[in-house]
């Protein structure tokens, strides 16, 4: 005669866990609409959506001589738990929609066409699109001239008013006017940067260094107002210098600051910039010295005062590299510096003064990182890897600054630019 087995512990363990399972959501269930009704509902929401763009090169004529393999704007979905970004659309444009800004109002995107040919001129563009905050779905509304060739870096001014764009190949800066409806109109001022040009060879370089480039004429890099809107700070390459303005905001107008300028050593070259988030101090990365130099920013003069220079770069490395991006987290405790060819984003803590100490820096697995940037809950860190075509995704220890890769890669055609719409 048979005889049952006697059931295992791994089924009675299952078993009596699923019916604890069902015992307590019926029980939850039963219990939200009183706790609803008390204000006391413990259910924790769905996490909202997270949406960025993504700018990219898609021309035949790339940056440095390259080709571009980019569609145009792209937009993801972004996975708060683990960062992982999703591909939702694409906004085709063959126009080299290199850089992106957000107006404050997050209704409308704007985007630096890096070319040279715009409307049979010897200019770039710019254009403007609305924003659809649900989807992220971008309609074009138009285009107009940057005001000189190949715009490589625009920013929107705190008002909401205009576009500052900064011509890299044109040596200009130029502010665009924000009409009402968002679109765009023909610039109210156009600045032709003027001075003494670097030497080919940066001052500042590692040993071995063969970064030569852009000390033939003026480039204007980076342009961007301080967080009151009542300056305009722009870096020019060629002329190791970084112009500060005045900003006219009922007219539109640059005007020269005293001082208008500070200089950085020949031949470093001068690229991006970032304020610390209090306000009072600013950051400056270097693309051929591979050097970010501290200053002390006084938002009631617009003055800059220089108090420290370091290197992007680890203790030791000789040989050649660009620098690209630099930004602050967002409680200002730490910077980050990216390295092309070394291909490294470095991270320094920031003291209660506002100098720089080495914290560390991780490989960006990906080829000449262009840029990089930060997502709005401050946790991921993402890569745009200009020649290994993907995004990488970086976790960052919030109370450390250090990087740690993901494992995330997201395929796009030579990347130069993210954005988070918040």
């Amino acid at each position: 005669m048979s005889q049952d087995k006697p059931e295992s512990p791994r089924n009675i363990l299952a078993r009596t866990s699923r019916r604890s399972f069902l015992q307590t959501a019926a029980g939850a269930a039963a219990m939200a609409p009183a706790l609803a009704r008390a204000g006391q509902n413990s259910f924790t929401p769905a996490p909202r959506r997270i949406l960025a763009c993504a700018g990219t090169y898609n021309s035949p004529q790339g940056p440095e001589g390259s080709k571009g393999r980019g569609q145009g704007i792209y937009v993801f979905e972004m996975n708060p738990a683990n960062g992982v970004l999703t591909q939702r659309e694409i906004n085709s444009d063959g126009t080299n929609p290199s850089c992106l800004a957000l107006a404050p109002s997050s209704t409308h995107l704007y985007s630096a066409n890096e070319v040279s040919n715009f409307a049979g001129t010897d200019s770039g563009s710019v254009s403007a699109y609305a924003v659809d905050r649900a989807t992220g779905h971008l309609t074009l509304l138009n285009t107009v001239s940057s005001e000189g060739a190949g715009p490589a870096h625009l920013s929107v001014h705190p008002s909401g008013k205009f576009v500052l764009v900064a011509n890299y190949t044109g040596g200009t800066e130029a502010v665009l006017p924000i009409r009402a409806d968002g679109e765009l109109g023909p610039a109210t001022d156009v600045i032709h940067n003027q001075g003494t040009l670097g030497p080919d060879r940066p001052h500042s370089a590692p040993v071995g260094n063969f970064a030569i480039s852009g000390h033939d004429k003026p480039h204007a890099h980076m342009i961007q107002a301080d967080a009151s809107g009542r300056f305009v700070l722009a870096t020019d390459l060629g002329l190791d210098r970084i112009f500060i303005w005045k900003f006219d905001l009922e007219n539109g107008k640059l005007i020269p600051n005293d001082p208008d300028s500070v200089t950085l050593p020949p031949g470093d070259g001068p690229r991006h910039f970032v304020f610390h988030p209090g306000g009072r101090w600013f950051y400056s990365i270097q693309e051929e010295g591979s050097t970010i130099v501290a200053f002390d920013y006084d938002p009631g003069r617009g003055k800059l005062t220089e108090k420290q220079t370091v290197s992007s770069l680890p203790k030791g490395f000789v040989g050649t590299n660009f620098t690209s991006e630099i930004q602050v987290s967002a409680d200002g405790k730490f910077l980050y510096g990216a390295n092309r060819l070394h291909d490294s984003i470095a991270w320094f803590s920031i003291s209660a003064t506002g100098t720089l100490a080495w914290g560390g820096e991780e490989w960006t697995r990906g080829d000449y990182p262009r840029s990089f940037t930060i997502d709005p809950t401050g946790n991921f860190l993402y890569c745009c890897n200009q020649r290994g075509d993907a995004i990488t995704t970086f976790r960052v220890n919030r109370k450390t600054g250090a990087l740690s890769f993901t494992g995330n890669y997201t395929p796009i055609g030579t990347p130069s630019n993210i954005v988070f719409l918040v």
